[in-house]
């Protein structure tokens, strides 16, 4: 029974601190590889190699900005099949009503 309850409360913590990183602008680097679902490793690498973009305030702890972290996330926007459809209808339909 205490242990049930350990366990519930450990579950509790866990998405209280999850709701207060939603609630920052700024990340630090334990954070933002949360956030990101990767390793620490994996976010150093994206730092050394530019890849996100980073604020160094002292000169040697990172942080990142949870809006940045969002637009790097969503960046490589592959089209659904009806959205490629749709634009290779407009493109032909505005090729259509222009004279050569």
């Amino acid at each position: 029974m205490v242990e049930e309850i350990l366990n519930k409360l450990t579950s509790i913590e866990k998405l209280l601190n999850e709701q207060n990183m939603l609630q920052k602008d700024v990340l630090d680097i334990e954070e933002a590889s949360k956030y990101l679902k990767v390793t620490q490793d994996k976010m150093y690498r994206f730092t050394s190699t530019n890849t996100l973009p980073i604020y160094k305030p002292n000169g040697r702890k990172i942080f990142f900005k949870r809006s940045e972290l969002d637009e790097w996330l969503v960046r490589n926007k592959i089209h659904s099949k009806d959205e490629l459809e749709s634009k290779t209808d407009d493109f032909f339909n505005s090729k259509g009503n222009r004279k050569f």
